[in-house]
Protein backbone atom coordinates (compact mmCIF):
# COMPACT_ATOMS: atom_id res chain seq x y z
CA UNK A 1 0.00 0.00 0.00
CA UNK A 2 1.54 3.65 -1.27
CA UNK A 3 0.84 6.46 0.78
CA UNK A 4 -1.39 8.19 -1.80
CA UNK A 5 -3.98 5.40 -0.79
CA UNK A 6 -3.67 5.98 3.43
CA UNK A 7 -3.74 10.08 2.72
CA UNK A 8 -6.27 10.33 5.09
CA UNK A 9 -4.88 8.47 7.51
CA UNK A 10 -7.49 6.50 8.85
CA UNK A 11 -10.83 6.76 6.47
CA UNK A 12 -10.39 3.04 5.76
CA UNK A 13 -8.60 0.87 8.11
CA UNK A 14 -6.48 -1.38 6.54
CA UNK A 15 -3.04 -2.09 7.50
CA UNK A 16 -1.62 0.74 7.80
CA UNK A 17 1.61 2.66 8.04
CA UNK A 18 0.95 5.44 10.39
CA UNK A 19 0.66 8.53 8.53
CA UNK A 20 1.12 11.11 11.34
CA UNK A 21 3.63 10.04 13.99
CA UNK A 22 5.38 11.57 16.54
CA UNK A 23 8.70 10.81 17.40
CA UNK A 24 9.83 9.55 20.94
CA UNK A 25 11.22 12.57 23.30
CA UNK A 26 11.46 13.09 26.91
CA UNK A 27 8.15 10.61 28.40
CA UNK A 28 6.84 9.24 30.89
CA UNK A 29 6.91 5.56 30.74
CA UNK A 30 3.07 4.82 31.57
CA UNK A 31 1.87 1.51 30.11
CA UNK A 32 -1.80 1.25 30.57
CA UNK A 33 -2.79 -1.93 32.63
CA UNK A 34 -5.22 -4.46 31.26
CA UNK A 35 -8.81 -3.05 31.07
CA UNK A 36 -7.82 0.34 31.64
CA UNK A 37 -9.77 3.29 30.09
CA UNK A 38 -7.53 4.08 26.77
CA UNK A 39 -8.95 6.84 25.61
CA UNK A 40 -7.27 9.26 27.51
CA UNK A 41 -3.85 9.56 28.97
CA UNK A 42 -3.07 11.43 32.53
CA UNK A 43 -1.92 13.90 33.94
CA UNK A 44 -3.67 16.55 31.18
CA UNK A 45 -6.96 17.88 32.54
CA UNK A 46 -8.94 17.24 29.50
CA UNK A 47 -12.67 19.01 28.66
CA UNK A 48 -14.86 16.02 27.17
CA UNK A 49 -18.55 15.96 26.04
CA UNK A 50 -19.16 19.70 26.03
CA UNK A 51 -17.24 21.50 23.43
CA UNK A 52 -19.45 24.53 23.63
CA UNK A 53 -18.75 24.38 27.14
CA UNK A 54 -15.34 24.49 26.39
CA UNK A 55 -15.10 27.47 24.05
CA UNK A 56 -16.92 30.05 26.49
CA UNK A 57 -14.75 28.27 29.01
CA UNK A 58 -11.51 29.62 26.97
CA UNK A 59 -13.06 32.67 26.14
CA UNK A 60 -13.71 33.58 29.77
CA UNK A 61 -10.54 32.78 30.77
CA UNK A 62 -8.48 34.03 27.90
CA UNK A 63 -6.88 31.23 27.06
CA UNK A 64 -6.27 29.30 23.44
CA UNK A 65 -8.19 26.07 22.84
CA UNK A 66 -6.67 22.51 21.92
CA UNK A 67 -8.20 20.54 20.27
CA UNK A 68 -8.01 16.85 19.46
CA UNK A 69 -9.89 14.57 17.51
CA UNK A 70 -9.32 10.99 17.55
CA UNK A 71 -9.88 7.38 17.93
CA UNK A 72 -9.58 4.30 21.00
CA UNK A 73 -7.99 1.97 17.84
CA UNK A 74 -6.37 4.47 15.54
CA UNK A 75 -2.48 3.64 15.84
CA UNK A 76 -1.23 7.11 15.14
CA UNK A 77 -3.51 8.10 17.87
CA UNK A 78 -1.84 5.95 20.09
CA UNK A 79 1.73 7.10 18.84
CA UNK A 80 0.34 10.51 20.20
CA UNK A 81 -0.85 9.20 23.11
CA UNK A 82 2.44 7.51 24.05
CA UNK A 83 4.99 10.03 22.56
CA UNK A 84 3.26 13.72 22.90
CA UNK A 85 0.58 13.45 25.33
CA UNK A 86 2.92 11.85 28.33
CA UNK A 87 5.50 14.09 27.48
CA UNK A 88 6.20 16.29 30.99
CA UNK A 89 7.21 19.35 28.84
CA UNK A 90 3.86 18.72 26.87
CA UNK A 91 2.42 18.53 30.14
CA UNK A 92 2.91 21.29 31.32
CA UNK A 93 2.60 23.26 28.20
CA UNK A 94 -1.06 22.55 28.93
CA UNK A 95 -1.80 24.97 31.49
CA UNK A 96 -1.62 27.64 28.48
CA UNK A 97 -4.64 26.39 26.69
CA UNK A 98 -8.04 24.66 27.14
CA UNK A 99 -7.39 21.04 26.52
CA UNK A 100 -10.66 19.32 24.65
CA UNK A 101 -10.32 15.60 23.63
CA UNK A 102 -13.22 14.67 21.26
CA UNK A 103 -13.33 10.88 20.71
CA UNK A 104 -15.00 10.14 17.45
CA UNK A 105 -17.61 7.21 18.79
CA UNK A 106 -18.51 9.98 21.54
CA UNK A 107 -22.05 11.27 21.19
CA UNK A 108 -21.94 14.31 18.99
CA UNK A 109 -18.26 14.03 17.89
CA UNK A 110 -19.15 13.24 14.23
CA UNK A 111 -21.43 16.58 14.40
CA UNK A 112 -18.81 18.33 15.80
CA UNK A 113 -16.08 16.72 13.10
CA UNK A 114 -18.63 18.15 10.24
CA UNK A 115 -18.37 21.42 12.30
CA UNK A 116 -14.61 22.04 12.44
CA UNK A 117 -14.16 20.05 9.23
CA UNK A 118 -11.99 17.16 10.46
CA UNK A 119 -11.75 13.80 8.96
CA UNK A 120 -8.39 11.85 9.83
CA UNK A 121 -7.60 10.59 13.05
CA UNK A 122 -5.83 11.82 14.28
CA UNK A 123 -6.30 16.46 13.89
CA UNK A 124 -5.49 18.56 16.67
CA UNK A 125 -6.37 22.18 16.28
CA UNK A 126 -5.37 24.98 17.81
CA UNK A 127 -8.23 27.62 18.27
CA UNK A 128 -7.56 31.82 19.24
CA UNK A 129 -9.85 32.21 22.41
CA UNK A 130 -12.90 33.99 20.03
CA UNK A 131 -12.78 30.68 18.21
CA UNK A 132 -10.75 31.66 15.43
CA UNK A 133 -8.45 28.78 13.63
CA UNK A 134 -4.87 29.56 14.51
CA UNK A 135 -3.46 26.49 12.80
CA UNK A 136 -3.34 22.67 12.51
CA UNK A 137 -0.54 20.85 14.46
CA UNK A 138 1.77 18.39 12.68
CA UNK A 139 1.22 15.43 14.02
CA UNK A 140 3.97 13.57 11.68
CA UNK A 141 6.77 15.60 12.72
CA UNK A 142 9.13 14.68 16.39
CA UNK A 143 8.24 16.12 19.17
CA UNK A 144 10.70 19.12 19.47
CA UNK A 145 9.45 20.48 16.34
CA UNK A 146 5.93 19.06 17.26
CA UNK A 147 6.42 21.39 20.73
CA UNK A 148 8.19 24.56 18.69
CA UNK A 149 5.24 24.33 16.60
CA UNK A 150 2.53 24.76 19.51
CA UNK A 151 4.29 27.43 21.01
CA UNK A 152 4.42 29.25 17.96
CA UNK A 153 0.86 29.21 17.43
CA UNK A 154 0.16 30.46 21.28
CA UNK A 155 2.12 33.21 20.67
CA UNK A 156 1.00 33.97 16.82
CA UNK A 157 -0.48 37.48 16.03
CA UNK A 158 -2.44 35.67 13.02
CA UNK A 159 -3.54 32.20 12.13
CA UNK A 160 -1.70 30.32 9.06
CA UNK A 161 -4.80 31.53 6.99
CA UNK A 162 -3.47 35.09 6.93
CA UNK A 163 -0.25 34.31 7.34
CA UNK A 164 -0.66 32.25 3.47
CA UNK A 165 -2.53 35.04 2.26
CA UNK A 166 0.08 37.54 3.31
CA UNK A 167 3.00 35.06 1.73
CA UNK A 168 1.75 34.67 -1.32
CA UNK A 169 1.10 38.09 -1.73
CA UNK A 170 5.05 38.73 -1.49
CA UNK A 171 4.34 40.55 2.38
CA UNK A 172 7.23 40.20 4.72
CA UNK A 173 6.81 37.67 7.22
CA UNK A 174 9.12 36.81 10.46
CA UNK A 175 10.70 33.80 10.38
CA UNK A 176 8.39 32.02 13.49
CA UNK A 177 5.51 32.58 10.80
CA UNK A 178 7.74 30.94 7.73
CA UNK A 179 7.89 28.07 10.41
CA UNK A 180 4.17 27.65 10.78
CA UNK A 181 3.40 27.74 7.20
CA UNK A 182 6.44 24.94 6.65
CA UNK A 183 5.00 22.90 9.92
CA UNK A 184 0.98 23.32 8.96
CA UNK A 185 -0.43 20.27 8.96
CA UNK A 186 -1.39 20.28 5.19
CA UNK A 187 -2.45 16.40 5.69
CA UNK A 188 -5.35 17.49 7.89
CA UNK A 189 -6.49 20.94 6.15
CA UNK A 190 -8.88 18.94 4.36
CA UNK A 191 -8.66 21.83 1.13
CA UNK A 192 -9.46 24.88 3.74
CA UNK A 193 -7.05 26.69 3.21
CA UNK A 194 -5.77 25.74 -0.59
CA UNK A 195 -7.79 23.77 -2.60
CA UNK A 196 -6.11 20.02 -3.44
CA UNK A 197 -5.69 20.78 -7.20
CA UNK A 198 -3.93 24.17 -6.28
CA UNK A 199 -2.11 22.69 -3.12
CA UNK A 200 1.26 21.45 -4.62
CA UNK A 201 1.83 24.69 -6.94
CA UNK A 202 0.74 26.71 -3.66
CA UNK A 203 3.45 25.01 -1.43
CA UNK A 204 6.63 25.16 -4.64
CA UNK A 205 5.60 28.93 -4.48
CA UNK A 206 5.60 29.18 -0.73
CA UNK A 207 8.75 27.32 -0.98
CA UNK A 208 10.49 29.94 -3.15
CA UNK A 209 9.38 32.83 -1.79
CA UNK A 210 11.21 32.29 1.98
CA UNK A 211 13.63 35.00 2.70
CA UNK A 212 17.47 33.68 1.85
CA UNK A 213 19.53 32.23 4.34
CA UNK A 214 16.19 29.67 5.79
CA UNK A 215 17.06 26.60 3.46
CA UNK A 216 16.01 24.51 6.02
CA UNK A 217 12.17 25.82 5.61
CA UNK A 218 12.56 26.31 2.07
CA UNK A 219 13.36 22.58 1.64
CA UNK A 220 10.75 21.40 3.97
CA UNK A 221 7.98 23.05 1.80
CA UNK A 222 9.80 21.93 -1.13
CA UNK A 223 9.09 18.04 0.26
CA UNK A 224 5.60 18.53 1.18
CA UNK A 225 5.13 20.09 -2.37
CA UNK A 226 6.49 16.90 -3.83
CA UNK A 227 4.07 14.93 -1.20
CA UNK A 228 1.36 16.72 -2.41
CA UNK A 229 1.78 16.41 -6.24
CA UNK A 230 2.44 12.65 -5.78
CA UNK A 231 -0.35 11.95 -4.21
CA UNK A 232 -2.56 14.42 -6.19
CA UNK A 233 -5.94 12.57 -8.02
CA UNK A 234 -4.43 14.33 -11.02
CA UNK A 235 -0.92 14.94 -10.88
CA UNK A 236 0.46 18.43 -11.73
CA UNK A 237 2.82 19.41 -13.98
CA UNK A 238 6.28 19.60 -12.61
CA UNK A 239 9.82 20.28 -13.50
CA UNK A 240 11.36 16.74 -12.78
CA UNK A 241 14.74 17.46 -12.87
CA UNK A 242 14.54 20.24 -10.54
CA UNK A 243 12.84 18.33 -8.01
CA UNK A 244 15.08 15.50 -8.53
CA UNK A 245 17.48 18.00 -7.83
CA UNK A 246 16.25 19.32 -4.93
CA UNK A 247 15.77 15.89 -3.46
CA UNK A 248 19.57 15.09 -3.44
CA UNK A 249 20.25 17.77 -1.45
CA UNK A 250 18.10 17.06 1.34
CA UNK A 251 19.12 12.65 0.87
CA UNK A 252 22.93 13.97 0.99
CA UNK A 253 22.74 15.98 4.29
CA UNK A 254 21.99 14.30 6.82
CA UNK A 255 20.89 17.02 9.72
CA UNK A 256 17.68 18.42 6.40
CA UNK A 257 17.12 14.29 6.05
CA UNK A 258 16.49 13.51 9.86
CA UNK A 259 14.51 16.76 10.02
CA UNK A 260 12.23 15.71 7.20
CA UNK A 261 12.07 12.12 8.01
CA UNK A 262 8.50 12.16 8.00
CA UNK A 263 8.24 13.14 4.16
CA UNK A 264 10.67 11.28 3.04
CA UNK A 265 9.76 8.05 5.27
CA UNK A 266 5.61 8.27 4.65
CA UNK A 267 6.34 9.12 0.47
CA UNK A 268 9.19 7.63 -0.53
CA UNK A 269 8.40 5.15 -3.05
CA UNK A 270 5.11 7.66 -4.05
CA UNK A 271 7.49 11.08 -4.68
CA UNK A 272 10.19 8.71 -6.14
CA UNK A 273 7.89 7.08 -8.69
CA UNK A 274 6.44 10.50 -9.83
CA UNK A 275 9.89 12.36 -10.30
CA UNK A 276 11.40 9.66 -12.05
CA UNK A 277 11.30 7.66 -15.05
CA UNK A 278 13.22 4.01 -14.86
CA UNK A 279 16.70 4.40 -15.90
CA UNK A 280 19.87 5.44 -14.42
CA UNK A 281 18.51 8.83 -13.08
CA UNK A 282 15.63 6.94 -10.82
CA UNK A 283 18.37 4.61 -9.83
CA UNK A 284 20.98 7.18 -8.66
CA UNK A 285 18.12 8.87 -6.50
CA UNK A 286 16.89 5.50 -5.16
CA UNK A 287 20.59 4.85 -4.16
CA UNK A 288 20.74 8.17 -2.06
CA UNK A 289 16.94 8.02 -0.81
CA UNK A 290 18.01 4.22 0.83
CA UNK A 291 20.90 5.37 2.38
CA UNK A 292 19.19 8.26 4.17
CA UNK A 293 16.44 6.09 5.46
CA UNK A 294 19.66 3.42 6.27
CA UNK A 295 20.67 5.81 8.33
CA UNK A 296 16.90 7.06 9.37
CA UNK A 297 16.27 3.15 10.48
CA UNK A 298 19.02 3.03 13.27
CA UNK A 299 18.37 6.88 14.57
CA UNK A 300 18.53 6.82 18.43
CA UNK A 301 16.73 10.32 18.49
CA UNK A 302 13.85 8.66 16.41
CA UNK A 303 10.70 6.63 17.78
CA UNK A 304 11.14 2.87 17.36
CA UNK A 305 7.51 3.24 15.31
CA UNK A 306 9.67 5.67 12.90
CA UNK A 307 12.89 3.47 12.50
CA UNK A 308 10.58 1.13 11.34
CA UNK A 309 8.91 2.89 9.09
CA UNK A 310 12.39 3.89 7.08
CA UNK A 311 12.40 0.59 6.78
CA UNK A 312 9.16 0.27 5.15
CA UNK A 313 10.14 2.67 2.92
CA UNK A 314 12.99 0.80 1.95
CA UNK A 315 10.95 -1.77 0.76
CA UNK A 316 8.75 0.65 -1.01
CA UNK A 317 11.90 1.99 -3.32
CA UNK A 318 12.75 -1.60 -3.68
CA UNK A 319 9.21 -2.29 -5.00
CA UNK A 320 9.44 0.69 -7.49
CA UNK A 321 11.24 -1.51 -10.01
CA UNK A 322 9.57 -5.02 -8.80
CA UNK A 323 6.43 -4.53 -7.78
CA UNK A 324 5.96 -8.41 -7.49
CA UNK A 325 7.78 -11.29 -6.10
CA UNK A 326 10.62 -11.82 -3.63
CA UNK A 327 12.99 -8.67 -2.82
CA UNK A 328 16.28 -9.56 -1.68
CA UNK A 329 17.65 -11.55 1.00
CA UNK A 330 19.39 -8.83 2.52
CA UNK A 331 16.44 -6.55 2.61
CA UNK A 332 14.35 -9.26 4.20
CA UNK A 333 16.99 -9.98 6.42
CA UNK A 334 16.86 -6.23 7.38
CA UNK A 335 12.59 -6.58 7.40
CA UNK A 336 12.62 -9.62 9.94
CA UNK A 337 15.44 -7.80 12.06
CA UNK A 338 14.03 -4.67 12.10
CA UNK A 339 10.02 -5.72 13.33
CA UNK A 340 12.07 -8.29 16.04
CA UNK A 341 13.46 -5.53 17.54
CA UNK A 342 10.06 -3.10 17.67
CA UNK A 343 8.05 -5.98 18.75
CA UNK A 344 10.63 -6.65 21.81
CA UNK A 345 11.15 -2.93 22.88
CA UNK A 346 7.65 -1.83 22.76
CA UNK A 347 6.32 -2.52 25.68
CA UNK A 348 3.92 0.74 25.87
CA UNK A 349 0.10 -0.21 25.72
CA UNK A 350 -0.26 2.84 23.38
CA UNK A 351 2.18 2.84 21.39
CA UNK A 352 2.15 -1.23 20.56
CA UNK A 353 -0.82 -0.40 18.40
CA UNK A 354 1.03 1.84 16.28
CA UNK A 355 4.40 -0.62 16.49
CA UNK A 356 2.70 -3.34 15.26
CA UNK A 357 0.03 -2.26 12.45
CA UNK A 358 3.25 -0.77 11.26
CA UNK A 359 5.08 -4.39 11.68
CA UNK A 360 2.44 -6.40 10.38
CA UNK A 361 2.08 -4.10 7.58
CA UNK A 362 6.12 -4.04 6.85
CA UNK A 363 6.29 -7.95 6.56
CA UNK A 364 3.02 -8.16 4.64
CA UNK A 365 4.65 -5.71 2.03
CA UNK A 366 7.36 -7.36 1.97
CA UNK A 367 5.76 -10.76 1.04
CA UNK A 368 6.27 -12.30 4.64
CA UNK A 369 2.83 -13.07 4.99
CA UNK A 370 2.99 -15.92 7.17
CA UNK A 371 5.30 -13.94 9.41
CA UNK A 372 2.81 -11.15 9.15
CA UNK A 373 -0.54 -12.99 10.30
CA UNK A 374 1.64 -14.66 13.45
CA UNK A 375 2.67 -11.61 14.36
CA UNK A 376 -1.00 -9.32 14.38
CA UNK A 377 -2.39 -12.92 16.06
CA UNK A 378 -0.33 -12.44 18.88
CA UNK A 379 -1.60 -9.23 19.43
CA UNK A 380 -4.98 -10.29 19.44
CA UNK A 381 -4.42 -10.66 22.77
CA UNK A 382 -2.91 -8.11 23.75
CA UNK A 383 -4.38 -4.78 22.20
CA UNK A 384 -7.08 -2.79 23.55
CA UNK A 385 -8.28 -2.71 20.28
CA UNK A 386 -7.71 -6.33 18.75
CA UNK A 387 -10.73 -5.57 16.13
CA UNK A 388 -7.93 -3.31 14.06
CA UNK A 389 -5.41 -5.86 13.65
CA UNK A 390 -8.37 -8.22 12.42
CA UNK A 391 -8.45 -6.02 9.14
CA UNK A 392 -4.84 -6.23 8.36
CA UNK A 393 -5.46 -10.15 8.66
CA UNK A 394 -7.97 -10.16 6.42
CA UNK A 395 -5.74 -7.99 4.21
CA UNK A 396 -3.17 -10.43 4.64
CA UNK A 397 -5.69 -13.37 3.62
CA UNK A 398 -7.08 -11.26 0.94
CA UNK A 399 -3.37 -11.09 -0.81
CA UNK A 400 -2.71 -14.65 -0.72
CA UNK A 401 -5.98 -15.39 -2.39
CA UNK A 402 -8.14 -17.35 0.52
CA UNK A 403 -10.81 -15.43 0.09
CA UNK A 404 -13.15 -17.51 2.41
CA UNK A 405 -10.46 -16.74 5.65
CA UNK A 406 -10.84 -12.93 4.12
CA UNK A 407 -14.43 -12.49 4.37
CA UNK A 408 -14.33 -14.62 7.76
CA UNK A 409 -11.73 -11.96 9.40
CA UNK A 410 -13.75 -8.80 8.04
CA UNK A 411 -16.59 -9.98 9.73
CA UNK A 412 -14.74 -10.97 13.03
CA UNK A 413 -13.57 -7.67 13.40
CA UNK A 414 -17.26 -6.18 12.64
CA UNK A 415 -18.40 -8.46 15.57
CA UNK A 416 -15.74 -7.22 17.71
CA UNK A 417 -15.37 -3.56 17.48
CA UNK A 418 -16.96 -0.88 19.40
CA UNK A 419 -18.15 2.78 19.47
CA UNK A 420 -20.96 3.63 17.37
CA UNK A 421 -19.00 5.64 14.38
CA UNK A 422 -16.50 2.61 14.42
CA UNK A 423 -19.13 -0.23 14.16
CA UNK A 424 -20.46 1.84 10.81
CA UNK A 425 -17.08 1.96 9.70
CA UNK A 426 -16.22 -1.74 10.55
CA UNK A 427 -19.47 -2.89 9.25
CA UNK A 428 -19.12 -1.42 5.76
CA UNK A 429 -15.27 -2.48 5.33
CA UNK A 430 -17.00 -6.15 5.73
CA UNK A 431 -19.85 -5.61 3.29
CA UNK A 432 -17.67 -4.12 1.52
CA UNK A 433 -15.53 -7.20 1.84
CA UNK A 434 -18.30 -9.67 0.86
CA UNK A 435 -19.21 -7.84 -1.68
CA UNK A 436 -15.95 -8.35 -3.24
CA UNK A 437 -14.90 -11.61 -2.66
CA UNK A 438 -18.11 -13.54 -2.35
CA UNK A 439 -20.54 -11.79 -4.23
CA UNK A 440 -22.71 -14.90 -4.44
CA UNK A 441 -23.24 -15.20 -0.73
CA UNK A 442 -26.71 -13.16 -0.94
CA UNK A 443 -27.77 -14.24 2.54
CA UNK A 444 -24.75 -13.06 4.08
CA UNK A 445 -24.13 -9.92 2.65
CA UNK A 446 -27.74 -8.82 2.97
CA UNK A 447 -27.92 -9.64 7.02
CA UNK A 448 -24.66 -7.98 7.25
CA UNK A 449 -25.98 -4.78 5.27
CA UNK A 450 -29.26 -5.28 7.22
CA UNK A 451 -27.41 -5.31 10.92
CA UNK A 452 -24.92 -1.93 10.01
CA UNK A 453 -28.46 -0.11 9.01
CA UNK A 454 -30.45 -1.82 12.10
CA UNK A 455 -27.73 -0.10 14.34
CA UNK A 456 -28.50 3.36 13.11
CA UNK A 457 -31.59 4.03 14.98
CA UNK A 458 -29.82 4.37 18.29
CA UNK A 459 -26.63 6.19 16.55
CA UNK A 460 -26.82 9.90 17.60
CA UNK A 461 -25.58 12.04 14.47
CA UNK A 462 -25.53 8.93 12.23
CA UNK A 463 -25.05 11.18 8.58
CA UNK A 464 -22.56 13.66 9.76
CA UNK A 465 -18.77 13.34 8.89
CA UNK A 466 -17.35 9.80 8.93
CA UNK A 467 -20.80 8.34 9.66
CA UNK A 468 -21.59 9.74 6.26
CA UNK A 469 -19.18 8.64 4.43
CA UNK A 470 -19.36 5.17 5.56
CA UNK A 471 -23.11 5.31 4.32
CA UNK A 472 -22.51 6.50 1.03
CA UNK A 473 -19.76 3.62 0.45
CA UNK A 474 -22.23 0.95 2.28
CA UNK A 475 -25.45 2.03 -0.26
CA UNK A 476 -22.45 2.53 -3.70
CA UNK A 477 -21.22 -1.18 -3.14
CA UNK A 478 -24.85 -2.61 -2.56
CA UNK A 479 -26.26 -0.81 -5.99
CA UNK A 480 -22.54 -1.76 -7.74
CA UNK A 481 -23.46 -5.39 -6.96
CA UNK A 482 -26.78 -5.41 -7.38
CA UNK A 483 -25.97 -3.53 -10.81
CA UNK A 484 -27.05 -6.62 -13.22
CA UNK A 485 -30.66 -6.37 -11.01
CA UNK A 486 -29.48 -10.48 -9.69
CA UNK A 487 -30.13 -8.99 -6.19
CA UNK A 488 -32.77 -6.93 -6.66
CA UNK A 489 -35.19 -8.05 -3.47
CA UNK A 490 -32.23 -8.17 -1.16
CA UNK A 491 -31.11 -4.38 -1.73
CA UNK A 492 -34.22 -3.18 -1.92
CA UNK A 493 -34.93 -4.71 1.73
CA UNK A 494 -31.97 -2.96 2.81
CA UNK A 495 -32.69 0.50 1.44
CA UNK A 496 -35.86 -0.06 2.58
CA UNK A 497 -34.53 -0.45 6.13
CA UNK A 498 -33.01 2.40 5.81
CA UNK A 499 -35.79 4.71 4.60
CA UNK A 500 -37.46 3.97 7.44
CA UNK A 501 -34.74 5.32 9.65
CA UNK A 502 -35.00 8.49 7.37
CA UNK A 503 -38.81 8.49 7.97
CA UNK A 504 -38.38 8.93 11.80
CA UNK A 505 -36.40 11.97 11.69
CA UNK A 506 -37.56 15.33 11.98
CA UNK A 507 -38.37 17.51 8.83
CA UNK A 508 -35.77 20.23 10.23
CA UNK A 509 -33.52 17.52 10.81
CA UNK A 510 -30.16 18.65 8.50
CA UNK A 511 -29.66 14.74 8.09
CA UNK A 512 -33.18 14.00 6.70
CA UNK A 513 -32.23 15.08 3.09
CA UNK A 514 -28.59 13.35 3.48
CA UNK A 515 -30.44 10.30 4.86
CA UNK A 516 -33.37 10.07 1.77
CA UNK A 517 -30.66 10.97 -1.01
CA UNK A 518 -28.78 7.78 0.64
CA UNK A 519 -32.26 6.02 -0.50
CA UNK A 520 -32.82 8.17 -3.29
CA UNK A 521 -29.48 9.14 -5.06
CA UNK A 522 -30.04 12.95 -6.51
CA UNK A 523 -32.66 14.11 -3.35
CA UNK A 524 -29.84 15.30 -0.95
CA UNK A 525 -29.84 18.82 -0.56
Amino acid sequence: MTQSSIKDAHEAPPPLIAAWLIAAGPALAVTPPAGADHKLPPGIAWQQGDVDAAFALAKSSNKPLFLYWGAVWCPPCNQVKATLFNRQDFIDRTRQFIPVYLDGDSPGAQKLGAQFKVRGYPTMILFKPDGTEITRLPGEVDGERYLSTLELGLTAARPVKALLAAALKGDKLALGDWQLLADYSWDTDQAQLVPEDKLAATLLQLARAVPAGNEALAARLQLKALAAAATADKAPALDKPAAQAALAKVLGNPKLARDNFDVLVNYAGDIAGFVSESGPARDALVKAWDQALQRLAIDATLSTNDRLGAVTAQIALARLGKPEGALSEPLLKTVRAAVADADKRTTNGYERQSVISTAGYTLAQAGLLEESDKLLQAELKRSHSPYYFMLALASNAKQRGDKAAAVDWYEKAYASSEGPATRLQWGTTYVSGAVELAPQDEARIEKAASSVIGELAGTQNAFYERNRRSLEKLVAKLQGWNKDKKHDAAVKRVLGQLSGICGKLPAKDPQKPVCEGLVKPGKAA
